[in-house]
């Protein structure tokens, strides 16, 4: 097989690509505009985000099913759905699937589909996502963790023993998990008391040093020709506006000039070095990593890593130098492909740090945030929608591109809980994608972006469990509050 050379020749060949690839995933969110590159990749979905309207998403009519408890249950399910498995045989045999989360379940029924999983084992990357399993291949790497203990805890007495030396207001995380729902604040028994049965009942657990800090985030590919790395994004974390989880992520902000240009640096050396760390372990292909800055002495931690495409890997795939040379993504989907290859990866590293290559644009994603719950009657539609002098939003038009934002009065909503749903406290209601910051400098919501919130959430009515005669009861599963659908 002829080697590809060069950006032109990966571009040209994944225009001319005859392999089946579907991405099954609750929505195309992940991999927004992935289709447009890559022909004959399709999306196979459980949310309907666009009323039938996008031209290569799947969504299967609705079936019983067992009650999902994650994101897996839901691809499992679809992978087993008539609907899909005509689908896929009707569109020929050597298919490949990609996912946000699967596990070795979906890795069988995927074989007996006659599906290829374009991403490392199941198993392994079960490993890599242990938060603790993190920390020690940074260390291996030179990837510095906030101040930490690895510890097992079965009391407060062993909580303040294990961690002498980092002082007595403590961040807990466990090895699994969102971390908006797995990360304790302890600063005093009382915060232990409230906390101490999900602590107790972990077989080892992450003890850190309590900072002040931003987060951020930034995505990388590893390959056969070394690491390829993003820009750093900063990360909306905890606003109240739009989780109802304390350290809950709500979003992201691409600019050229996101910290100081030495934090940037480093964190970039630090991706790369630990793509490589990854690469030792047996894992190859596309993750991401966040990075917490110090803002007592500027220091750069690394926070954890995601052996997987993400909720940010819509602003890296689509950002200026993706569409300049190819996004991320693609370079994950040849590491898989087999095709022989050749990149000067040190080169595109450095075009991909150039900030004339970085343009600016944010996400908001917003989750239902009140105890309430009802019964949705009325949601916005996916498409692009305005920003008026008043600080009202109108919709102005469908489209499933984010690119067709013009300005910064204008964004692009994708929506995932529709007329019919029913809304819970961290029930996910949409992402919106604007040009533009939507944090100040001081990493506080701007007005803008708080307008977009009203907007948005105001575009939605409901009724409550008395009103309601005649809706459907509660579908079975889909609990989007349970587990992390982005």
């Amino acid at each position: 097989m002829k080697k590809l050379s060069g950006l032109s020749d990966i571009r040209r060949y994944f225009h001319r690509n005859e392999t089946p690839i579907y991405f099954v995933s609750a929505t195309n969110f992940n991999l927004l505009g992935i289709s447009e590159w890559v022909r004959n990749f399709r999306y196979i979905n459980y949310i309907d985000c666009f009323d039938g309207r996008h031209p290569n998403v799947r969504i299967p009519e609705e079936q019983p099913h067992r009650e999902f408890t994650g994101i897996e249950d839901i691809n499992n399910y679809l992978l087993q759905h008539k609907e899909v498995v005509d689908y896929i045989e009707h569109r020929g045999p050597g298919g490949k699937a990609v996912f946000l989360m699967f596990n070795e379940e979906s890795e069988s029924i995927c074989k007996e589909a006659g599906l290829e999983i374009w991403f490392p084992p199941a198993k392994l990357r079960s490993k890599m996502d242990n938060k603790i399993e993190t920390v020690r291949i940074g260390n291996r790497a030179g990837v510095p963790s906030v101040p930490n203990v690895l510890a097992t805890i079965k009391s407060y007495e062993d909580l303040q023993k294990a961690s002498e030396g980092l002082g007595d207001d403590l961040v807990l995380q466990t090895a699994f998990g969102d971390s908006g729902k797995t990360t304790f604040f302890i600063a005093s028994e009382e915060d232990w008391n409230r906390h101490k049965e999900e602590i107790i009942a972990e077989p080892e657990m992450k003890i850190m040093k309590r900072i002040n800090c931003r987060g951020s985030a930034i995505e990388a590919c590893t390959t056969k020709c070394g690491t390829i790395v993003g820009p750093l994004m900063t990360e909306l974390v905890g606003f109240k506006e739009l989780t109802p989880y304390k350290g809950g992520w709500c979003g992201n902000e691409i600019f050229a000039d996101s910290f100081n240009q030495e934090i940037r640096d480093k964190a970039r050396n630090y991706t790369r070095d630990f793509g490589e760390a990854l690469r030792e372990e047996g894992y190859r292909g596309y993750f991401e990593l966040d990075f917490l800055i110090d803002l007592a002495n500027n220091e750069l931690y690394l926070g954890e890593l995601n052996p997987r495409v993400t909720g940010a890997s819509s602003m890296t795939n689509h950002a200026a130098f993706a569409h300049a040379d190819a996004p991320l993504f693609l370079f994950h989907l040849l590491e898989f492909s087999d095709v022989p290859f050749e990149i000067d990866i040190d080169e595109l590293n450095q075009r991909w740090a150039d900030p004339d290559n970085i343009d600016s644009w944010s996400q908001l994603v917003i989750k239902h945030v009140d105890q309430s719950i009802d019964y949705i009657t009325k949601a916005p539609e996916s498409g692009i929608w305005k920003l008026q002098d008043d600080n009202s939003i109108s919709y102005t038009r469908f489209d499933y591109h984010r690119r067709a934002v013009e300005d910064e009065n204008h964004g692009f909503y994708l929506r995932i809980s529709g007329q019919g749903d029913y809304r819970y406290k961290g029930a996910d209601l949409g992402i919106l994608i604007t040009r533009g910051r939507l944090m100040t400098d001081d990493f506080e919501l701007n007005d803008r972006a708080k307008a977009w919130i009203d907007g948005i959430v105001g575009e939605y009515e409901g009724m409550s469990l008395e009103e309601v005669d005649n809706a459907p009861a509660p579908p079975v599963g889909l609990k989007k509050d349970a587990f992390k659908i982005l």
